[in-house]
């Protein structure tokens, strides 16, 4: 996806609201905007509606004719002539009804269409956005905004969307025949519905308060219900599941609470429609008694005029359910245009991308600074230069800006202040796929799959490299990486070799299990320049053994940036960088740093003296 391709953000139009602060009627707009496949044949659509609201009259009409002309005739019962009109309405209900199941056909489609462009723009989005971004916002509600806030939108559109159309059209045709027959009772009739269509709007507004909590509620019981499931093992090795428990409870009500509150008030709202329906049809059968012994209604017209009612007034009770679904729609509407309107920090150059082919890799810092949102500076005026080929371990104490080091490098975010230049290119201007392509990262921690061995090393394959040949010949290079990295001998070890299954976030391999598939995946991916957050700190002693021989071989003849924690790994480096309070204060190689006697050979001779 390029930067044209995006969704619109309120970051590239400072003259969009935020979807928080929007309307009813603007919110759909702007999800007609987004989604708008969901507008698709809606002409044709209206068409058969009004058809098939239309039909649903002829029923009265049929009992006002058939009563003041058939059976009251002047000359007796016309059976031949009731017979015809009974006729007549069963024909038209039958189009009517042919009509209605192809308006839902037709909105159940443009729905699922438009669904699907909403759900996938909003997923696509969630996973373009920086991995500080994604921070900012618990996972679970990020997740809820995707899948259960996209399922109230798809309840609404396919069921209340429909309901709402054909009843609209109904209130209205009901109304216009109601006129014709009699504008007396017409006027009453509205003239008690008028006071609840005051009050609605007011009472709507509540509704949608009170389910923008409800969506809220969910996505913060999703991310502690997720967190209680991901972490389940610490949970137990520090014993603390019952206070675990409690903030799961405690989410699990708050959401029961905000959802009882909001149920209370649409139970209000819908029992109003309901008291006023009651009300109507009492009235008009004692209006339309007396007009009817005036003489000025027949008891055809009378009959009809309380079918009408029904019509009417059975749609503006559905109306109000309808429009309280609307408001629970709206809220999660607003929660996904929220995700789509939140900037992509780190934006794809688009058009102005500079070609960066394969090759040797050199990286350059140029005064570069960063600070996180709200925070102090944690990188300050780093200058450096790697030269294509280099080994260079990055060491220093926690905290000292090192990892965010690797992470600019990985455009996982961008600088500050100053440039990441890649064979003299800024990142930002290098296109993503070509910079995945050269730039490779092993976090101390290999994220798996849940899958088999093999499907997780060919993570490292390009999409366009896997669709281009069959399955077979994807095997056959997990294979050779694997001989390549020498993990033949671990791989016979396991039950089922490379079939061996590695569960949910590889559970069911052991960490420098994990560490070895994370490698040879990146050996498959083949980059230019190599990023390694120290992938030893962590196993056991045949694990480090293993692991140490396929770095060996995955970092030959690359430039190699290693996030060290462990020394050995700067003696054996070509440079080492050490950052102290986010700068870089000194660089050179193992022997020249001990031989200054500053930063590092402090730190060395305190990791010697602690290791023997």
């Amino acid at each position: 996806m390029t930067a044209k391709d995006q969704p619109r953000t309120s970051a590239q139009d400072s003259r969009m609201a935020p979807a928080s602060t929007l309307g009813v009627l603007a919110t759909l707009r702007r999800a007609a905007q987004v989604s708008p496949e969901l507008l698709d044949g809606l002409a044709v659509t209206l068409v058969l509606a009004v058809v098939a609201a239309t039909a649903r009259v002829l029923v009265p009409i049929a009992v006002q004719q058939t009563v003041d002309t058939a059976i009251l005739a002047p000359g007796g019962v016309d059976v031949s002539r009731a017979a015809a009109l009974v006729g007549i309405a069963a024909v038209g209900l039958a189009v009517g009804a042919a009509c209605s199941a192809l308006v839902n056909v037709r909105l159940f489609r443009s729905s699922e269409a438009g669904l699907l462009t909403l759900r996938t723009k909003a997923f696509r989005h969630v996973h373009d956005l920086s991995v500080l971004t994604q921070s900012t916002e618990r996972r679970g509600s990020l997740v809820s905004r995707v899948t259960s806030d996209v399922d109230t939108i798809s309840m609404f559109v396919q069921w209340g969307g429909i309901m709402l159309l054909v009843s609209a059209l109904q209130i209205l045709v009901a109304t216009t025949l109601m006129a014709v027959y009699s504008w007396q009772l017409t006027l009453l009739v509205w003239a008690c519905f008028l006071p609840l269509m005051v009050v609605l709007p007011r009472m709507q507004r509540g509704v949608n308060r009170r389910y923008a909590a409800v969506r809220e509620r969910y996505g913060a019981m999703l991310g502690a219900v997720s967190e209680a499931v991901v972490g389940a093992e610490t949970i137990r090795a520090y014993g603390v599941s019952e206070r675990t428990q409690r903030r799961v409870d405690a989410a699990v009500a708050a959401t029961r609470r905000a959802m009882v509150r909001a149920q209370t008030l649409v139970a209000v709202v819908f029992s109003s429609g309901v008291l006023v329906a009651n009300l109507v049809l009492a009235v008009v059968v004692v209006a339309g008694t007396w007009l009817g012994v005036a003489g000025e209604l027949t008891v055809g017209r009378v009959l009809a005029f309380l079918f009408l009612v029904q019509l009417f007034t059975g749609p503006v009770q559905m109306a109000t359910e309808i429009l309280n679904e609307l408001q629970n729609a709206i809220s999660g509407w607003r929660r996904v245009l929220g995700v789509l309107e939140t900037p992509v920090d780190v934006a794809e150059p688009g058009e102005d991308a500079v070609p960066s082919p394969r090759g040797p890799a050199s990286l350059t810092f140029a005064d570069v600074g960063y600070a996180y949102p709200d925070g102090p500076p944690v990188l300050q005026d780093v200058d450096l230069h790697v030269a294509a080929g280099t080994s260079v371990a990055v060491v220093g104490a926690t905290g000292s800006g090192k990892t965010t080091m690797a992470k600019l490098v990985a455009r996982f975010m961008d600088p500050t202040t100053g440039a990441v230049l890649l064979d003299g290119t800024d990142l930002r201007r290098i296109a993503s796929h070509d910079l995945r392509r050269r730039v490779v990262l092993v976090p101390q921690e290999g994220f798996l799959f849940d899958g088999t061995i093999t499907e997780n090393i060919a993570y490292g394959l390009r999409d366009d490299v896997v669709a281009a040949g069959p399955s077979s010949q994807v095997v056959a290079r997990v294979e050779q990486v694997v001989a390549e990295l020498g993990l033949d001998a671990w791989l016979d070890e396991l039950p089922a070799g490379m079939a061996t299954p590695v569960g949910q976030r590889g559970e069911l391999l052991s960490a420098g299990e994990r560490q070895l598939v994370a490698l040879a995946r990146a050996r498959l991916a083949d980059g230019d320049l190599l990023l390694l957050d120290e992938a030893t700190s962590a196993v056991d002693p045949v694990a480090e053994v293993r692991i140490a021989r396929a770095l060996r071989e995955l970092a030959r003849g690359r430039t190699t940036l290693t996030i060290a924690h462990r020394l050995s790994t700067a003696e054996a480096a070509d440079l080492v960088v050490v950052v102290h309070a986010g700068r870089v204060v000194e660089v050179g190689t193992h022997a020249d740093l001990l031989a200054r006697g500053e930063h590092y050979a402090a730190m060395h001779s305190a990791w010697v003296s602690q290791t023997r």
